[in-house]
């Protein structure tokens, strides 16, 4: 049975940091090319950055510059550093596209 847990999210000020996790299990984890996206209130999941499978990573212009993914494969996880966070990076964070419990980050003063 494939797995996805995120975890490492929480209330941050503004112009904090936190670093996400997504702990895999039942897939062959270090071929495939893995990404996080995240989804505020109301609004659509967006994919705002990937990793595959040798390391090339892509970002969205929203989070270009702040956030930094990375991934280790004899761990089976994925992960997201944030820094600089703004109020508007506020959202439930996920690995997958679908589904997922997430992780909530909130950015508040």
């Amino acid at each position: 049975q494939v797995q996805f847990v995120e975890s490492g999210g929480g209330l941050v000020q503004p112009g904090g940091s936190l670093r996400l996790s997504c702990a895999a299990s039942g897939v062959m984890f270090s071929i495939y090319t893995l990404g996080w996206y995240r989804q505020a209130p109301g609004k659509q999941r967006d994919l705002i950055a990937t990793i595959n499978s040798g390391g090339a990573t892509k970002y969205a212009d929203s989070v270009k510059g702040r956030f930094t993914i990375s991934r280790d494969n004899a761990k089976n996880t994925v992960y997201l550093q944030m820094n600089s966070l703004k109020p508007e990076d506020t959202a439930v964070y996920y690995c997958t596209a679908q589904g997922g419990q997430g992780t909530q980050v909130t950015v508040s003063s």
